[in-house]
């Protein structure tokens, strides 16, 4: 079976492969980025390993979006909660 070079390919598919890279790259970096930020804490399992698996595995976005929705703690799990002042 001959391989499809990329001139071969027509202009619609170029620009889809084009896109889809992209939308992945934005996603590695806006993940990792926000891990990077994150504490420890709010983050579910290990942020080396979230890192590795947001690195290393080529997702199509999949790792990415699994970190936003799986991989960080809701909003004050895992946080001090803030002390009200005494009402006088």
């Amino acid at each position: 079976m001959a391989r499809t070079r990329w001139h071969d390919l027509s202009p619609r598919r170029r620009r889809a492969i084009i896109v889809g890279g992209a939308l992945d790259g934005a996603l590695k970096v806006a993940a990792l980025s926000d891990l990077a930020r994150r504490p420890a804490a709010e983050v579910r399992g290990s942020k080396v390993w979230w890192a590795i698996a947001i690195t290393l595995i080529n997702s199509v976005g999949a790792v990415p979006i699994a970190y936003f929705v799986y991989g960080r703690q809701p909003q004050g799990i895992g946080q001090a909660q803030p002390r009200r002042p005494a009402r006088p």
